[in-house]
């Protein structure tokens, strides 16, 4: 009798191959997760009605008083503000740079950046270098070392001095971080160096990067392709009158604005104004980053200065806001009587509420 042929069944190959397939996926998930986490989206750019927001004590930020004030400035229509740290060097070619008994505590800061988002503020954390022996006339814009040498300590030191509000801003989820303050010197001759710095600073901080350049030398910083926002502390001098007209502080803008439009089409970033605003004075728009008011009270000079930057930028499509210099942790600062750079109080305050209440948007370019 012959034998049945016994013929096998082919092999059953799908099993393994779906356990690739599903392998090769969880891969693809945890590399995308992983990815994600090392490098999170950055925020979106957006339209900044924004404040100064300033203390130069150690708890000023940390009391009722500070809260009142942010308060009051909800009111205005403001939706970002910018929280002010300053530390100090002995003169321009210290290389020592550290917090004074009126430096703001880090508690201070961290409760003032909570409240502010508590009441729904976005905040830009923005540190500043000043001067202890100004017998010279020197500023922070004349920060400078002799040698390599010098300046390799003083950027250390300033490192230092960055990464440790870095930490806090990435712990506060706080939107943007200012690199730099008006450092003039420091940023047109030492290129290189600020590049290392803020290739540390991505390392550690996920949101949105400026620097605020002095007006006159925002042409000359090199390091903007590496920044979100280009930023401009915009004192321009727009009138030589004691008290000139709107219309002509608006014609004082025509020259700046050109050179701007320009210089913004070869960066390709949009702008901001970390800084802008002026004294309630006679005199204010000769020189708008003069801190004395020497002259007569004048209210309505300073709330049609904030006018003019208003009607003639708001509605550039490159131009994303503007942070007005600067509203008090006392919610009693300012008034009718009052000759210094705050709005609050004053007509320039009803200005910026008028403004600040009507929508503002940009389209997504950058």
């Amino acid at each position: 009798m012959a034998k049945k042929k016994i013929t096998e069944k082919p092999a059953n190959n799908k099993g393994p191959v779906i356990g690739i397939l599903v392998a090769v996926l969880l891969v693809g998930i945890v590399g995308f997760v992983f990815f994600r986490f090392m490098n999170p989206p950055k925020p979106q750019l957006e339209f900044q009605k924004g404040m100064a927001y300033c203390t130069w004590s150690a708890e000023g930020y940390a009391t009722a008083d500070s809260f009142e004030s942010l308060n009051m400035l909800k009111k205005t229509g403001t939706n970002w503000v910018a929280v002010l740290v300053t530390w100090y060097q002995q003169d321009c070619l210290s290389q020592e740079i550290k917090p004074l008994g009126i430096s703001p505590s880090d508690d201070s800061i961290v409760k003032a950046i909570r409240k502010a988002h508590e009441m729904g503020y976005k905040v830009m954390l923005k540190p500043h270098v000043d001067i202890i022996d100004k017998s010279d006339g020197s500023w922070r814009g004349d920060i400078g070392c002799v040698g390599d040498e010098d300046w390799v300590k003083w950027f250390q030191s300033y490192t230092d001095y960055i990464m440790h509000y870095v930490d806090i801003a990435q712990k506060e989820k706080v939107e943007i971080f200012c690199v730099g303050t008006e450092l003039t010197n420091a940023a047109t001759t030492k290129g290189y160096m600020w590049r290392d710095l803020i290739k540390k600073i991505r390392t550690k901080y996920s949101g949105l990067l400026t620097y605020a350049s002095h007006w006159d030398t925002y042409m000359d910083v090199r390091f903007w392709d590496m920044l979100d926002y280009v930023g401009i502390n915009a004192y321009f001098p727009l009138s030589e009158k004691m008290d000139p007209t709107y219309e002509e502080m608006s014609a004082g803008w025509d020259k700046w604005m050109t050179e701007m439009e320009e210089f913004q089409k070869q960066v390709q970033k949009p702008i901001i104004f970390p800084e802008i605003g002026c004294n309630s004075c006679d005199g204010a728009a000769m020189r708008p980053w003069e801190h004395d008011p020497r002259k007569e009270l004048n209210l309505r000079l300073q709330a049609d200065y904030y006018k003019v930057l208003m009607d003639r930028f708001f509605n550039k499509e490159w131009f994303y806001g503007a942070y007005w210099w600067y509203w008090a942790t006392n919610p009693n600062s300012g008034g009718e009587y009052n000759r210094s750079f705050t709005p609050q109080g004053k007509p320039a305050e009803k200005v910026v509420t008028e403004y600040y209440f009507k929508p503002i948007t940009r389209k997504p370019q950058f």
